[in-house]
């Protein structure tokens, strides 16, 4: 029995050496092309700033994070507030939180929808969701952009039929950022949650309607707690590229409205600054982690309930 314990312990442990001899090529990628650049950034965010640009290696200096949050003036090198980098930091959250509730509104008819009509139909309306991604952001975004200009479709349809005496100035505005990440993002809102509806059975809402309630509480308190998971799924999956958004901020908003994604740009080329940029960098990086906790922990309590 102990030779036949001992072999069976021989056994597993040449398992599991062996597993992780297989899965050593894929952690060494992860490791260097995923935690090493990230490393690099986190290092160069504490160093000194170079003359043009790059950094002055193994100088140790704070200034980076610092410059985050705060600035030195220019003529009495008084210390105040950065209201730029607030500013811009303010608008990238509050844009991706309103694109994230915006895409909702927008995809949860659609994905209801989706799931309610035809059998046959389902696969041909998922298509016609997914196709945008067939196509390249920078294209996708050029075209709503060919929308909202002022010589663009909407406008001019508008001046057609009379609504407006001038064209409505989108363009170079947060709203023309806000609509224009709801375009690009919304296929991200609507698949999570057509997954869930998909799979939610709606003799319960027939149920809650033949005992007379009304379609708005069959809404609120049947089918909503029922595709939570979905919805939960989606927003992370909206709110976090919204929040680092690069292209479709630098072509809407112009050099008016920049985020987060563009500022960094903006000290890791003109400005020159690879501390600054590399602390704005993690800033970012923070915030989506901690919009993936904030996942976590509102999955768990959905599964628990659920469960419960």
């Amino acid at each position: 029995m102990a030779n036949a314990a001992e072999i069976a312990t021989a056994a597993a442990r040449a398992d599991v050496r062996n597993r992780w001899w297989l899965a050593a090529p894929a952690l060494a990628i992860v490791l260097l092309a995923a935690i090493g650049p990230l490393v690099v950034v986190v290092l160069y965010s504490f160093m000194v700033k170079g003359d043009y640009g790059d950094v002055k290696y193994w100088q140790f200096s704070l200034d980076g994070w610092f410059s985050v949050i705060f600035e030195r003036d220019v003529f009495d090198d008084t210390l105040k507030l950065a209201d730029a980098h607030l500013t811009i930091l303010w608008r990238s959250v509050k844009l991706s939180v309103i694109t994230t509730l915006v895409t909702l509104l927008l995809g949860f008819p659609v994905a209801y929808f989706i799931a309610t009509c035809d059998r046959r139909w389902r696969d041909f309306w998922l298509f016609m969701i997914t196709l945008p991604f067939w196509t390249n952001l920078l294209i996708r975004t050029f075209a709503i952009q060919e929308v909202f200009r002022n010589e663009g479709v909407l406008n001019s349809a508008l001046l057609w039929l009379g609504a407006i005496k001038r064209p409505l100035q989108i363009m170079f505005t947060d709203l023309g950022i806000l609509l224009g990440m709801a375009y690009v993002y919304l296929p991200l809102m609507v698949l999570p949650l057509y997954a869930s509806l998909e799979r939610f059975d709606f003799r319960f809402a027939e149920a809650a309607a033949d005992l007379y309630a009304s379609n708005f509480k069959v809404l609120r308190r049947i089918i909503i707690p029922m595709v939570r998971p979905g919805i939960i799924a989606g927003s992370i999956l909206v709110f976090i590229p919204s929040l680092g958004a690069y292209v479709t901020p630098r072509l809407l908003g112009g050099g008016r409205s920049l985020m987060l994604g563009n500022l960094i740009e903006l000290q890791f080329g003109q400005g020159r600054n690879w501390p600054l940029g590399s602390a704005l960098s993690i800033t970012l990086t923070g915030g989506v982690m901690l919009a993936l906790l904030v996942y976590v922990r509102a999955a768990s309590k959905s599964g628990s309930g659920h469960h419960g």
